[in-house]
This record gives C-alpha cells, sequence and structure tokens, in this order.
C-alpha cells in the first residue's frame, strides 16, 4: 500500500515532491531539493533537521537556525535508537512539516522513511544533502548539495 499523506494545502515544493515521491514508490512524503527546503525553512513553513552526527556538524558545517536531530551518532556512525522519539519531540507534533538533512541524501531518506512509519507524514528528505555527491576527484561540495548552492551554513 503506498504512503498517504493527510488532507491539507501543501507549499507547491511539497506538493510537487509528493507527486514525485507518488511515481517513484516511496515510503515517505518525497524528496526536495536543497534551495527549495531553505525557502520554506526560512519562511518558517517548514523545519529543517540536520540528521548529520554531531562530528559532521562541528567539522564540516551546518545551517544555521537547523534543529539537530542526529539519525546515527560518534564516528562509526552508530544508529540512533531514539531518533523517532527525538524527532517528534522537536516537531512537537506528527503534523508538522520536517525536512530531513544529511551528508548525501540517502542518510535523511532513510530517517524520513523511519517517521512516516511511526506516522509523522509530513517528513521530506533534503536531495543532495549537505555536501553533495562526491565529484571525479572523490571529493564532495563541489557537484551539489547544500553548499554547493551557496546557501546559508556556518562553521564552528
Amino acid at each position: 500500500m503506498p504512503f498517504e499523506l493527510p488532507e491539507i494545502n501543501l507549499p507547491a515544493a511539497l506538493a510537487d515532491a509528493r507527486v514525485d515521491a507518488i511515481s517513484h514508490g516511496l515510503p515517505y512524503a518525497g524528496r526536495i531539493s536543497p534551495p527549495a527546503a531553505w525557502e520554506l525553512a526560512s519562511r518558517g513553513q517548514a523545519l529543517l533537521v540536520d540528521v548529520r552526527s554531531n562530528e559532521e556538524r562541528v567539522f564540516v558545517g551546518y545551517v544555521p537556525g537547523s534543529v539537530h536531530v542526529p539519525w546515527a551518532t560518534g564516528t562509526a556512525l552508530i544508529r540512533n535508537p531514539r531518533f523517532v522519539r527525538e524527532l517528534l519531540a522537536r516537531l512537537g507534533s506528527k503534523d508538522k512539516i520536517a525536512l530531513l538533512l544529511c551528508r548525501s541524501g540517502k542518510r535523511s531518506a532513510l530517517a524520513a522513511e523511519a517517521a512516516a512509519k511511526a506516522g509523522a507524514a509530513l517528513v521530506y528528505s533534503v536531495l543532495e544533502g549537505f555536501e553533495g555527491d562526491l565529484d571525479a576527484s572523490e571529493q564532495r561540495g563541489h557537484r551539489n548539495g547544500w553548499r554547493a548552492h551557496g546557501l546559508p551554513w556556518v562553521q564552528s
């Protein structure tokens, strides 16, 4: 059975993401581009949630105003068994819109799926992640991703 969203009026970018999710059979609300995610978060229409480890945020950087709920912790990236509970506590309601951001978009998709299974129907994965895909030199941050789009970020 396909994933179902509650009947609400979504911003256009999220409605488009939902159509894409249905066409690709995704088990969560959908995927959204970094620029669209920044627009929604900066307007207060969605909560941007960084699901990377604390070490990644400290050493690589993070988006100002994002909240941190790690999908995995430590340098070994041990799965956080409290992720869904912590995410729902930060959202305050299963009906809030959350945009999950990781390094490349892979962990955020897994985290969005886990949130959807727990009843959080408006959780989206940010495509490309914070650092994006590897380029020809096997480096991140140049081809795509939050930073490559020139979106706001800071470093400790």
